[in-house]
């Protein structure tokens, strides 16, 4: 698998926006960036109709329009610009993107730390570990519990959700500890991957999953 730092947008371009549940829509493209595996990306229309994209890939952009005015693009890390700063040229909507976030080709409008509120009401939870910008946004006014976890598990197909190899992440140790953080800390329900088949329901018991099941897991460093 390539590694996932300081890549520019994809080639290709997804046809479909598909609505997950109320309120949250998914778009999903075969990255050339990653030899073809699968990257995905996600669009939040609020309870003002408002449409705030995250980590936004290729798409007919058309499709875009018809889910209302996109007034915000959110990054869950420098890595994940992806088509972001295309998209803010066609809608004239700003980027928002972590501090301290590495590797972007443009300047975010505005920066972001851990606790914020988001447009839509997101909340960004620092969540460091494939890298240490990386951030879980927390789709809280939601009534399902939505976690948007970045880089920090791929899911494919309807299995566990698995680990990035260690090679390609910053701290793996760290990645573990951000997924056990969730859990303590978010009722999450439903789990939106940036690689990967969303989880619907019950998706804490995934990630509970996800870590039993690592075979990959480094030790603590001694103290």
């Amino acid at each position: 698998m390539p590694s996932f730092h300081r890549m520019s947008e994809p080639k290709g371009k997804a046809k479909q926006v598909v609505e997950l549940v109320p309120g949250l829509h998914h778009w999903t493209l075969n990255d050339s960036r990653l030899g073809g595996a699968r990257s995905e990306a996600y669009a939040v229309v609020d309870d003002d109709g408002a449409v705030i994209l995250i980590d936004p890939l290729p798409v007919d952009e058309a499709k875009l329009r018809e889910l209302g005015d996109v007034t915000a693009i959110l990054l869950t890390a420098g890595n994940h610009q992806r088509s972001a700063w295309r998209l803010r040229q066609s809608f004239g909507a700003p980027v928002w993107a972590p501090e301290n976030a590495y590797g972007l080709e443009n300047t975010p409008d505005f920066f972001y730390v851990a606790g914020n509120t988001l447009p839509g009401g997101l909340i960004p939870f620092h969540t460091p570990g494939p890298v240490v910008s990386m951030h879980t946004l927390w789709m809280q006014k939601h009534p399902r519990g939505v976690a948007f976890v970045s880089d920090l598990l791929v899911h494919e197909g309807d299995g566990t959700p698995e680990f990035v190899p260690s090679e390609y992440q910053d701290e793996p140790l760290r990645t573990r500890q951000s997924v056990q953080r969730i859990l303590d800390h978010l009722a999450v329900d439903i789990v939106c991957f940036a690689h990967g088949e969303p989880i619907l329901r019950d998706g804490a018991s995934a990630l509970r999953r996800a870590l039993r099941e690592d075979l990959e897991a480094p030790a603590a460093p001694s103290p």
